[in-house]
């Protein structure tokens, strides 16, 4: 143990002095691969807790940024932990902390790549991570720790979009939940953010019409929407619209390379809200190569596509009157929407069961070791789940 190691201050029992073994997947350097070597064991500072992992899920972000390097995260200095989703046990707590106590079980969105903390002790992929209280919450018995990890990313992306005052700024959600005769198009309802912002929006008391492929029709419906067309058929524009025709739409919620501009299509011939948050890349960037990033030659090929896309998305946004901004999850870590879904609305949801975790986990590995791996899995591709690693 180094020197700079701090000493764990238990709240709970100040007669143990030993510090446990951190390890963590670092991200040695940009383009590079993981791998798992030991880790400085953090204090939690004010407003902090420390966690023992027992799960962590896997977003395209996470393999993206080793990808594509300072392109997406220039900030990152390296070495660096990465990972944003996390269930765990609370071993420490930080001053001010009063939300949780040792020996809570809890999830939590990990926010050490978020430009405002850029700090590698708050990165997910590690035994003992950090992470901030405020975007913590307290898990309910029956929930699983591989469960609730599949929660924080893909939740705090939908309500940024959902919630924030500067997008579609709906109401909040609420467990005892008012019907507002209000309608919002969600697109891509099976992702990892779909799932989570269906489940928000009926929260919030609107009703939801989604897009998904049909062998996940059903799945999408037990969440919560009420309408679900398949987001490959050639209609999907003029059957949307029919379908909502007489309806008030609050705006929609774009999930998925090229739904933004169905989203402008539809709203624009309905009446309500002219207003798309969009919360995904509007190309897929599936194709990097491994290892290297992105190269001159990769660049060559994805430049046309980002330009085109962009530009048919501001073009056709001010032809049709409806106005298309983008959103992530890193102004959650800031803003009163993070702790009133965390602190405030979600514990009280899962408890009560009026909140699913979703979607379901797909378990791909039992240590730190198995995050790479699980990298390429997600890369691949999943179907209304996400992929998951169980360090219990």
């Amino acid at each position: 143990m180094s020197a700079e190691t701090p000493q764990l201050n238990h709240s709970d029992n100040k007669n143990n002095d030993t510090v446990p073994k951190n390890e963590a997947a670092w991200l040695l350097a940009q383009h590079g691969l993981l791998e798992v070597k030991e880790a400085p064991f953090t204090k939690p500072g004010a407003g902090e807790i420390l966690v023992r992992n027992h799960a962590v899920a896997v977003n395209p972000i996470d393999w993206m940024i080793p990808y594509l390097g300072k392109r997406l995260f220039p900030w990152i200095k390296y070495p660096f932990v990465l990972g944003f989703d996390l269930a765990g046990k609370v071993v420490a707590i930080g001053k001010g902390v009063t939300n949780v106590k040792v020996g809570d079980r809890v999830l939590a969105l990990a926010g050490g790549s978020v430009k405002q903390r850029n700090r590698a002790a708050e990165g997910a992929f590690q035994t003992y991570p950090i992470v901030l209280s405020h975007l913590t919450t307290v898990l309910p018995d029956h929930l699983s720790y591989v469960d609730a990890a599949v929660i924080p990313l893909g939740l705090s992306t939908a309500a940024c979009g959902l919630f924030q005052k500067d997008a579609l700024a709906l109401n909040l959600p609420t467990i005892d939940t008012k019907p507002l005769n209000q309608w919002v198009v969600i697109s891509g309802g099976a992702t990892s953010v779909g799932c989570n912002a269906i489940q928000l929006a009926v929260a919030a008391g609107y009703s939801v019409v989604t897009t998904a492929s049909p062998k996940n029709f059903n799945y999408v419906r037990s969440l919560g929407a009420a309408i679900v067309f398949d987001y490959n058929s050639k209609e999907i524009v003029n059957d949307m619209i029919v379908a909502l025709e007489g309806k008030y739409i609050a705006g929609a919620l774009s999930i998925g390379a090229g739904s933004t501009e169905t989203c402008i299509d539809v709203l624009a011939q309905c009446e309500g809200r002219k207003f798309v948050a969009n919360v995904s890349s509007a190309v897929s960037f599936d194709t990097i190569p491994e290892g290297r990033g992105i190269t001159f030659p990769v660049i060559l090929k994805l430049i046309p596509n980002i330009l085109a896309s962009s530009i048919k998305i501001w073009l056709k946004s001010r032809l049709k009157g409806v106005t298309a901004k983008f959103y992530d999850s890193s102004s959650m870590v800031d803003n009163e929407i993070g702790k009133y879904i965390f602190h405030d609305y979600l514990g009280k949801a899962l408890s009560t069961g009026t909140f699913q975790a979703a979607p379901k986990p797909k378990i791909v590995g039992t240590s730190l070791h198995d995050i790479q791996g699980a990298f390429e899995i997600q890369r691949r591709g999943v179907s209304a789940a996400k992929v998951v690693v169980d360090l219990t």
